[in-house]
């Protein structure tokens, strides 16, 4: 009787224990069973922060006091650092206004024609001002404001050998470019068989040039004729290469407030023709006032100067011809008194 009872007792204590266990093995479930939830729901927060915007809003540059803009160090009369190391040129000077206007300080990015869309696709700045030709590849990827400056592209060469059209360029010939620039884009697509020797920065590009490492160096035309007025022993054979395009700031991709800020002061701007001072102040040593006209674009409204002017004479010559009616008339009334 006894140990019928030990065994039952042995059997309840058994089953009592494997309960435990069973009940045990089924919270671990629930519990892993909960993390994995709670990772499968987090998952789409993680998958949303990695596609948060990366640049700052007007409000948020007013909020931090400071605006990081995109600038060349090394592009005399655009961007570059003089002998006290302070930020000059023509794209400088319209940085200065912003900030001023804006009222926060400035922070100057020294960037690379090829690190332009870069820098404003990761938000290390917040504004591109320098020399960036617009481009309809580039407007894919960052967001262009009005016009503020006309350019096309053109070819410097030595004044030994000129080059006055792409034709002269032999197979073996290399022509220097900066990457990243208008001009390595049109060359590719236009003239693939020309040979390209392709830099990073202005200052590397110059010293193979002068170095006789390429035949000629293809650019901005701003850029060519500034250096041919400089350098003596070189001369811009092509003067205009392709279309005529504009320059212009850039922000990043989808930052409207910003974006439209910068047309708002852009168009305002004009009014006072703050582009043709900042002319005088950087460009008109470099390029004379025979190109102000050409080159400076006000208000962020293109227009070609020989229409205007012609404009402008059509204008002078109906008001001359309303006068002279309003005289005649005049006279026709006295003698009908």
């Amino acid at each position: 009787m006894k140990k019928n009872n030990l065994k039952k007792l042995l059997v309840a204590t058994l089953t009592l224990a494997l309960g435990a266990a069973t009940l045990t093995g089924c919270g671990s479930a629930s519990a892993k069973d909960g993390s994995a939830e709670q990772t499968s729901s987090e998952a789409p927060a993680a998958q949303e922060q990695s596609t948060d915007k990366v640049y700052r809003t007007l409000d948020e540059i007013k909020e931090s006091g400071e605006i990081n803009i995109g600038v060349f160090s090394d592009k005399n009369p655009f961007g570059y650092v003089d002998e006290n190391g302070e930020y000059q040129g023509y794209d400088v000077y319209f940085a200065n206004k912003l900030g001023e206007d804006l009222g926060v300080k400035i922070n100057f990015v020294s960037t690379e024609a090829a690190s332009r869309v870069e820098y404003l696709e990761t938000g290390k700045v917040d504004i591109v001002l320098a020399n960036f030709t617009v481009t309809e590849e580039r407007a894919e990827k960052v967001d262009f404001a009005l016009p503020y400056m006309n350019v096309a592209l053109g070819v410097v060469s030595p004044k030994a050998n000129v080059i006055k059209d792409l034709s002269e360029i032999k197979p073996d010939d290399q022509v220097i470019v900066i990457s990243g620039t208008t001009a390595e884009t049109y060359l590719e697509k236009n003239y693939p068989d020309i040979k390209l020797q392709k830099f990073d920065t202005y200052a590397t590009a110059k010293t193979s040039f002068e170095n006789g490492t390429g035949v000629a160096w293809a650019n901005d035309n701003t850029e060519v004729i500034a250096y041919a007025i400089e350098n003596e022993g070189y001369e811009v054979g092509i003067p205009s290469l392709g279309s005529q395009d504009t320059i212009a700031p850039a922000v990043s991709k989808g930052n409207t407030t910003l974006l439209d800020w910068i047309n708002g002061e852009i168009e305002t701007l004009g009014k006072e023709n703050f582009f043709h001072a900042d002319y005088e102040a950087t460009l008109i040593d470099t390029y004379g006032k025979d190109y102000e006209e050409t080159l400076v674009v006000e208000g962020g409204k293109v227009a070609d100067a020989a229409e205007a002017s012609s404009d402008a004479s059509s204008a002078s010559s109906e008001d001359a011809g309303t006068a002279a009616s309003d005289a005649e008339a005049s006279t026709e009334a006295s003698s009908a008194q």
